[in-house]
């Protein structure tokens, strides 16, 4: 009888408390951290099926293969704009990065006393060519490999490196795509366009109060994914652009897209590409007489673009991954090592590259040199969940991409000085989080 009423307790207590607190668990958030008031028919009732909660796994063979003997120098990849494209200097911040990170490695004793060694890829943006880098990559015997910035690139790259089987950290491409290719051997360290698009959408409609809101952009993948994230954002919030123009890298002349814009009648103006252009693009603005309030991309947080816009990027408004002012003492002394070494202020690419070379340096001390029981350790997200790097506590979704928060940042006496990103609470309301993070 005794046994009977346990199953008939049990029973009871399956049905009246929900699973996820017999775990200990707390509710899922939303894929991509998308709060509720925007998230598709969320209003309307639950989909059927929800995709990229759950990680996919690798199941292959590979795990039994022993490490190989008599090693002199232990390889890891890295793909990067160097030569050829719109944004070397982004990739060269990017190569520095993960370069002071090996060197730091090396001096600790390197993996068991084999130091390790950065085999160093440039990308030019071109369909394939990434593909036939990650091949060369695999003829060097890498552990691993590190990259990149641009979106076709990265997208190139990681069909190659599922194929040969070699596991891969992004630290710079942010289309929010990249890890819904669903490939089981990716990690992203950087947060992707998505959390820029729903602070932007917060800042600009929610706290900054602008409703009729015209954008000028990259005519490119990086201008045409984020801009569909913060398009798709404003209108679920009532508030669709009112005018999406579009601009080429390389691009001087912006007369005639803002004299369409200007026909709309906006209150507020998005550039959404390089820094090189949307500081001319801002610099056009103003000399039309325009007065709009004037936001921009992530991409704006640079020297190039304080140095074009001069004085008129005073009071611009953006969005960064990381804060470079945050008070993190690793970050400090990474920003006087970079210094001391390359003579440059690192940027973000620089700080998400050394985070990104130092994960993957650890999942090969802990793992050993094995592939795929590397790749095991860089997706476990029980061992780099909430990693504490210098660009802060890396948090993994189930899609092992990168969704801690990110900062708004603002021109203020010729610098970027940055603050929490307004978040949404419960009863839709704007509030500002902070976190020495």
């Amino acid at each position: 009888m005794k046994a009977k009423y346990w199953i008939l307790t049990i029973f009871v207590l399956l049905i009246v408390i929900p699973v996820s607190e017999l775990n200990g668990q707390e509710n899922k958030q939303n894929y991509g951290k998308a709060p509720d008031e925007i998230f598709p028919y969320q209003r309307f009732q639950k989909a059927y099926k929800y995709h990229f909660l759950v990680p996919v796994q690798f199941y292959g063979a590979g795990r039994e293969i022993p490490p190989p003997t008599n090693l002199k120098e232990v390889r890891i990849g890295f793909l990067g704009p160097l030569e050829g494209s719109m944004i070397v200097s982004l990739g060269t911040q990017m190569l520095q990065g993960a370069t002071l990170a090996i060197e730091e490695a090396n001096k600790k004793g390197g993996y068991r006393g084999i130091p390790f060694k950065l085999m160093i890829h440039n990308d030019v943006g071109l369909w394939g060519a990434a593909a036939n880098e990650i091949v060369k990559m695999d003829d060097e015997k890498v552990w691993a490999w590190l990259g990149s910035i641009d979106d076709i690139v990265s997208h190139v790259a990681i069909r190659a490196t599922l194929k040969l089987e070699i596991p891969m950290v992004c630290p710079g491409d942010p289309d929010p795509t990249f890890t819904e290719t669903a490939i089981p051997w990716v990690i992203r360290v950087i947060s992707d366009d998505r959390q820029s698009c729903y602070a932007l959408v917060n800042q600009i409609y929610k706290k900054d109060g602008h409703s009729r809101v015209a954008v000028i952009r990259a005519n490119n993948r990086y201008g045409r994914v984020g801009i569909k994230i913060f398009s798709e954002t404003a209108t679920r919030v009532g508030h669709p652009m009112v005018m999406e123009e579009r601009f080429n890298d390389g691009e001087t002349d912006f007369k005639t897209q803002l004299e369409r814009i200007l026909v709309t009648s906006p209150d507020a103006i998005l550039i959404w590409g390089n820094a090189k252009e949307s500081a001319l693009i801002l610099q056009q603005i103003r000399a039309m007489g325009l007065k709009q309030q004037v936001y921009g991309s992530d991409r704006m947080v640079n020297p190039e673009f304080l140095q074009i816009a001069g004085s008129l990027a005073e009071g611009i408004v953006t969005t960064c991954q990381y804060n470079p002012d945050a008070d993190i003492p690793q970050l400090k002394a990474f920003q006087i090592n970079y210094y001391k070494r390359f003579g440059i202020e690192p940027d973000v690419f620089a700080a998400h590259a050394y985070d990104g070379m130092n994960i993957i340096i650890g999942a090969i001390n802990k793992a050993g040199l094995n592939r795929v029981l590397i790749r095991d350790m860089l997706t476990d997200l029980k061992t780099f969940q909430n990693y504490p790097g210098i660009t802060g506590k890396i948090v993994f979704d189930d899609s092992w991409n990168n969704i801690k928060d990110i900062w708004m940042a603002e021109v203020h006496n010729g610098r970027f000085k940055f603050s929490p990103a307004p978040q949404m609470d419960p009863k839709n309301k704007v509030s500002s989080k902070t976190d020495n993070y």
